[in-house]
């Protein structure tokens, strides 16, 4: 009797659903315009080679052997764009404020005296002048700086020992040179159980956000549906033919866990096929059944946590208006928190301590412990039941509200 009345419940909310043409276009159209937009608007952010784009000049106001040698190492070492030398500081204070440069390096006057081994080595020390366009991330600002300082130590290291040979006898003394030495230095990006994986990209982080962020928007046409039979007396005529309320809620989580798992899909596609042709990297999927079967149970726990919340939402409102408010804000203040809309790793670390409490936050751990980690069921278990642990708390809720409701409205 009871698989009758739920095979019945589901075909009633899929037809509601069905009807609501506008929500459905919301809520598969909103996160694939967001995903290609995102994906291509932070492609640089993630993207190693970003520096790039962003020039440099050296101003040499030394003009010496040792300025010279400086600048031609420190070109070899950099990955942004050399835009050759200039004369003076007023000549780069102009390129800067234009915006035709991001850096200018000004070697001083006595550079090469203020070596270890040259004249004025134990004198005082004229000082690098870094110049930067302020609009440039500080992380490259402090990228550009590091790479300086540390070819200027080497350097004067070599200058030292050089001296120290002198001082010995010992004309041959130089610094060690590690890439001449076969000590090279790669970077290698670990994944669960071994092996390599390719360096996470912006359409990795904005793929499984924004598919998150559109689970969670589930509150809008789900909370609409519900308020409107509660206003058209829908529910008190289930509730006078004893159905349980459990087997309402019941009905309504099959058709819009659905509607979850058909955004997924979509937004996998999209963040494969679709920003790959609008110039954006391609979603790299993981391969075997072992990952996919976990990035399945990911999208199953968002997808019960997303439509539980939905259904809390609609039994503390009383209109469409209020579920529309209350839903779309919550739903911002988690996306903001959790990651969604700047990524965690980008925020200060109270902010990421913050980030701990929000569900979307465990949604998105989850998604990145299979995209870019390659991690199997075991790994994304902590998530998913931190998910699943929300939604059945928020279900709880919803069902109670909805009892005391029922046992306070008159007969």
């Amino acid at each position: 009797m009871n698989a009758t009345r739920l095979l019945a419940l589901w075909k009633k909310e899929s037809l509601a659903l069905l009807r609501d043409r506008h929500g459905l276009a919301a809520l598969f159209l909103m996160p694939m315009i967001f995903i290609l937009v995102m994906s291509l608007a932070l492609r640089d952010a993630f993207d190693v080679s970003a520096a790039s784009d962003i020039g440099y000049v050296i101003v040499d106001l030394d003009a010496s052997p040792a300025s010279a040698r400086y600048a031609e190492r420190l070109r070899a070492l950099l990955t942004f764009r050399d835009r050759g030398t200039l004369p003076d500081e007023t000549a780069a204070h102009g390129a800067l404020s234009r915006g035709e440069l991001g850096f200018a390096l000004v070697l001083p006057a006595g550079f090469a005296a203020a070596q270890p081994d040259g004249a004025a080595a134990r004198g005082e020390r004229p000082a690098l002048r870094l110049l930067v366009d302020p609009v440039v991330p500080q992380a490259l600002q402090t990228a550009f700086r590091l790479h300086a300082e540390a070819e200027l130590g080497r350097l004067q290291t070599e200058a030292l020992l050089r001296r120290l040979g002198r001082t010995l006898m010992i004309p041959e003394l130089q610094a060690l040179d590690p890439a001449a030495h076969g000590l090279p230095l790669e970077t290698v990006a670990v994944r669960a159980g071994g092996g390599a994986a390719p360096v996470p990209t912006s359409v990795q982080q904005s793929v499984p956000a924004w598919l998150i962020f559109s689970m969670f928007f589930v509150v809008i046409p789900l909370a609409a549906v519900f308020i409107a039979e509660r206003q058209h007396g829908t529910l008190q005529r289930l509730a006078s033919q004893q159905v349980p309320f459990g087997l309402i809620l019941a009905g309504k989580l099959l058709p819009f866990f659905v509607v979850n798992q058909i955004q997924a899909v979509l937004m996998v596609l999209v963040g494969r096929y679709l920003v790959p042709l609008a110039g954006g990297e391609a979603l790299v999927l993981p391969s075997g059944g072992g990952t996919l079967a976990a990035l399945w149970l990911v999208s199953a726990a968002v997808s019960v946590a997303a439509v539980c919340w939905a259904l809390l939402i609609a039994s503390l409102t009383r209109t469409t208006e209020q579920a529309t408010v209350i839903g779309g804000v919550g739903n911002i203040l988690m996306g903001a928190l959790g990651g969604i809309m700047v990524p965690a790793f980008f925020m200060p670390d109270f902010m990421q301590q913050l980030a701990r409490f929000s569900p979307m936050s465990w949604a998105l751990d989850g998604f990145h412990r299979v995209l870019l980690h390659h991690g199997g069921i075991a790994q994304v278990l902590p998530p998913a039941a931190a998910l699943l642990c929300f939604g059945l708390a928020a279900l709880g809720a919803a069902i109670l509200m909805n009892l005391r409701a029922r046992r306070a409205s008159p007969r």
